[in-house]
């Protein structure tokens, strides 16, 4: 039996899931905080209540979007639309492609939105909203599958939808159980959960993740070595055979407080840190500048791959109290140099 909508005539009798009672007035009168509590408290109860109600449907529902090869397309009206728009932009910031399309703006000639290819997920607490309903003769005309978040189970929408996803609530937290609230809450809990879901049916790795999101402080907390390292002239470097007083100047040029010491096609062999160099002329300063790099240099230095993370980099870096580290290449030819420097705000503090 598929779900059914509530009676709205037995709101004063009706319990929610945790026995709170939700009469007109059980918020009214209340201090701030109170009635915050206790509007959290019946949304929380709504999403709590959509749990037990995961089944094959939503497997299929994840599947069915996993197998899209178009988009997926959010249709929404009033508060359901800026939940819509909210799960779209869920969906693409997890490597799905999504898009929001206002089934008022639908009806009067953004139909070219949709192609053949797509999916629709239609988000309607009462599941008989016009402009959505005025859709669905194009959306089967077209061949393209059309998934419910309806919180009535025998509306038109949800008759007419290949897929229901059920997410009726018993009662809103408005005190008058009139304004949008537990019902948005649910929905956008929901299409969260979907959109998780799909991205791990998808595989989407953290590599991915961060590629699509490149700003901000997420994006730099997500960016790779590869984005944030000096390459090229940038990059600091001596032969084995440079005279000592040369690999000071190159130190000093390139202010990047190391030089790496490399061989025939760039094949790294060790570094020279300022740090090396402070210590290696406190101890023996005439003889240093007599030596060359090889001789001073520190063999197998810690280095760090391109294609790692940058705050991985930081870590290394603060483990290992140093402010530089090599980044080779599959051979151990030298490609970058990573600072500290570069690294600052890499990490959510």
């Amino acid at each position: 039996m598929r779900p059914r909508s509530r009676s709205r005539g037995a709101e004063a009798e009706s319990v929610d899931a945790r026995g709170i009672d939700s009469g007109v007035s059980d918020i009214t009168g209340c201090r701030p905080r109170e009635t915050a509590r206790r509007v959290l408290e019946i949304e929380a109860a709504a999403i709590s209540a959509l749990v037990p109600r995961l089944d094959e449907k939503f497997d299929r529902a994840v599947h069915w979007m996993a197998a899209c090869r178009g988009r997926v397309v959010m249709i929404g009206m009033g508060k359901s639309g800026i939940i819509s728009r909210k799960i779209a932009a869920t969906l693409a910031s997890t490597g799905t492609p999504a898009l929001f399309l206002s089934p008022a703006e639908a009806i009067h000639g953004d139909l070219g939105m949709l192609a053949p290819g797509d999916l629709v997920l239609a988000v309607s607490n009462s599941g008989e909203t016009d402009e959505i309903v005025r859709l669905i003769p194009t959306v089967k005309r077209l061949g393209i599958p059309l998934i419910s978040l309806v919180g009535d189970g025998e509306s038109t929408i949800a008759r007419n939808s290949d897929l229901l996803l059920y997410v009726g609530v018993d009662r809103e937290a408005c005190p008058f159980d009139l304004a949008p609230t537990a019902s948005t809450t649910a929905s956008l809990a929901l299409g969260d959960a979907l959109a998780i879901a799909l991205s791990q049916e998808k595989g989407l790795s953290l590599t991915e993740f961060s590629r699509l999101h490149p700003g901000g402080r997420l994006g730099k907390k997500l960016a790779l070595v590869g984005d944030l390292m000096h390459t090229g002239n940038e990059i600091p470097q001596v032969r084995t055979s440079t005279p000592m007083d040369e690999v000071i100047y190159e130190i000093s040029r390139m202010a990047l407080g190391i030089v790496c010491v490399v061989e025939e096609q760039d094949l790294l062999v060790g570094v020279i840190s300022d740090g090396d160099l402070g210590r290696l002329l406190q101890r023996r300063r005439a003889a240093v500048l007599e030596q060359t790099a090889q001789e001073c240099m520190t063999p197998n230095p810690v280095t760090v791959g391109r294609k790692e993370l940058a705050v991985k980099a930081l870590h290394l870096l603060e483990r290992k109290k140093i402010t530089a580290l090599v980044v080779p290449d599959e051979v151990g030819r030298v490609v970058g140099v990573i600072h500290l420097h570069d690294l600052w705000g890499t990490e959510m503090f």
